[in-house]
């Protein structure tokens, strides 16, 4: 009988009976006194039915109550399948490809129309703008430890007649030097249009193509000939500008 039960407690069902099996005592038989009521078998049934179903309703009832388990709640994939995740790899994939092509382009055709183009827009990016003549800071043509006084003409050419060392007006790069009779003429490009030419030097320290700057002696005068400084925009003698002391100054 108990192997009947567990089994309908195993299956979490009611039952409805049993097969009760009433064996023998091994002990003496009770004197007539001390015997309890007789149970009949149909009796013992019930009791047992109603026990095992009175276990099983709870145990269900228990269950019943227990809460859900919550669904999982699933992430999102990166790449979904929506309408903008679509657009965005499209747009990924043709970046990959076009940047391919124009490698493939600078590597087997360097002249193609598509790597000029790149180029002239490169050149335009990386192009300095070039500063106009009057932006430019001027600086003294002699030393400041010289007995030289300078002068500017009507004209606009500074002139002096000193010993002394010779300065450029500002930085610049030698574009030529001559001689003539034992005296030097050197020009100066300081831009694309502006430049400055000085006559009357006894000596030059730079060679054509060389950079100079405004703080170091190019040339050397004696002090026996007159110096002359020119300057040009183009091919424009200037005569803006006037002097503060020994250091030429634009007009305002």
């Amino acid at each position: 009988m108990n192997q009947e039960l567990d089994y309908a407690e195993m299956l979490e069902i009611p039952v409805s009976t049993v097969n009760v099996v009433k064996k023998k005592s091994f002990f003496k038989h009770r004197t007539k006194k001390e015997q309890t009521p007789e149970i009949s078998q149909e009796e013992l049934k019930d009791l047992v039915v109603d026990s095992v179903n009175e276990r099983v309703g709870a145990y269900v009832y228990a269950e019943d109550l227990s809460e859900a388990p919550k669904p999982e709640k699933k992430t999102k994939s990166l790449f979904s399948s929506d309408k903008g995740s679509k657009i965005i790899i499209t747009e990924l994939v043709a970046v990959c490809v076009i940047a391919f092509a124009i490698f493939l382009t600078n590597l087997f055709m360097p002249t193609s129309a598509i790597n000029t183009f790149i180029g002239t827009l490169t050149d335009r990016q990386t192009e300095k703008v070039e500063p106009t003549y009057s932006e430019i800071k001027l600086s003294p043509v002699v030393s400041e430890l010289a007995d030289a006084e300078v002068n500017v003409t009507d004209s606009g050419v500074l002139t002096f007649t000193a010993k002394s060392s010779v300065y450029p007006v500002c930085a610049g790069t030698v574009s030529s030097v001559t001689q003539n009779d034992g005296l030097y003429t050197v020009q100066i490009a300081h831009t694309s249009t502006f430049s400055s030419v000085i006559t009357g030097l006894t000596s030059v320290y730079s060679a054509a193509g060389t950079k100079v700057q405004a703080n170091v002696p190019f040339a050397y005068s004696d002090g026996e000939h007159e110096v002359r400084v020119s300057m040009y925009d183009g091919e424009t003698l200037l005569n803006c500008y006037t002097l503060s002391g020994e250091v030429p100054v634009w007009n305002s």
